[in-house]
């Protein structure tokens, strides 16, 4: 439970409607006072943080440090944060009926980012809640009264790029279908729009990295795949354009990706021996991920530039392209 007199201040910065520097240290000495941050502890931080007060800017650090150190370091066993403490940080975050605020996603990015594994659910919440923002102009990512709703800047494709990186502690270092899907939808419902050019190398890069995974190859980790070179626009400048620079990458095998993560060495090999047992079992594209990708790709009946891109990798790269895929094929020319 929350620790004698907690509850009281918090609820005098609520009245008071203003947090300061003096008083973020206060919470500090009431919240680790003992060395410990518990749950209760959590819920007091985010009603404080709901109540939009006048908040420092220490409180934006004491924030997400708090909530990361409940859910990952004082959890059991340590690192690893359970479905249960998953559902409590959506839980907090949702129970006002607002929508996620810069703030919030932060503190999930902590959690994230700090943990050895995560349950899928609360990586994908992180990428719906940039697609929501993204879509609506409002939320975790901008003010819809300064940009247009429905445009993917440079701030959405760095928060994009966080979550896929930080989401490699949820379900092995490719990129999920789940994922995947999420990121179709972005592509779609913006497609036309002014976006930024580093949304369309993510895009291609985090799809092809799933795909090269159901494909029987193993994927260069997320963190190599979703680098910033602009490969792009690069023919032949990775040793023969797209498929030249996957090869590079995953070249080493599991020791280059080890090598790449050396803060996480064990939790790396566990994932990396987990993805290649599942890709033992799927060396071919089979109907079913053919199908997928056909649905996926060009639902307006256009080839846009990002799914013709996607389509020129795979093409490039599969040793086994299934013939549902080969009329989408022949027009990304």
């Amino acid at each position: 439970m929350a620790k004698p007199g907690l509850n009281d201040f918090v609820a005098a910065k609520i009245a008071e409607r203003r947090v300061s520097e003096d008083d973020v240290v206060t919470l500090r000495r009431y919240i680790y006072g003992d060395m410990a941050v518990s749950l209760e502890e959590g819920a007091s931080l985010f009603h404080l943080n709901n109540a939009s007060p006048d908040l420092c800017e220490a409180w934006f650090v004491l924030f997400p440090e708090a909530v990361a150190d409940i859910l990952v370091n004082q959890a059991s066993p340590q690192g690893y944060v359970s479905n249960d403490n998953a559902d409590w940080l959506i839980g907090q975050i949702t129970a006002d009926g607002k929508v996620c605020s810069a703030t919030e996603l932060d503190a999930v990015l902590h959690v994230l980012e700090k943990a050895r594994e995560v349950p899928e659910s609360l990586e994908l919440f992180a990428l719906n809640t940039v697609k929501d923002s993204v879509l609506t102009g409002n939320g975790a990512t901008r003010s819809g009264e300064q940009l247009r709703p429905g445009v993917i800047g440079d701030a959405e494709v760095e928060l994009l790029r966080r979550v896929l990186y930080a989401g490699s502690g949820s379900r092995g270092s490719a990129i999920s279908r789940a994922e995947a899907e999420i990121l179709f939808e972005l592509n779609d419902a913006t497609v036309e729009a002014d976006n930024a050019p580093a949304w369309s190398e993510l895009f291609v890069k985090a799809v092809a990295n799933y795909m090269m995974a159901m494909s029987g190859f193993t994927p260069p980790s997320r963190d190599v795949a979703l680098a910033r070179e602009n490969w792009l626009e690069t023919p032949g400048g990775f040793d023969g354009g797209l498929g030249g620079f996957f090869k590079k990458m995953i070249g080493g095998g599991l020791g280059g990706e080890l090598d790449a993560h050396e803060s996480k060495p064990s939790a790396y090999a566990e994932r990396g021996a987990a993805i290649e047992e599942e890709i033992a079992r799927n060396e071919i594209v089979t109907e079913e991920e053919a199908s997928w990708l056909v649905t996926r790709i060009g639902q307006d009946g256009v080839l846009h530039e990002n799914e013709k891109s996607l389509l020129r990798f795979i093409r490039e790269e599969s040793p086994n392209i299934h013939p549902l895929l080969k009329p989408l094929m022949d027009k990304a020319i």
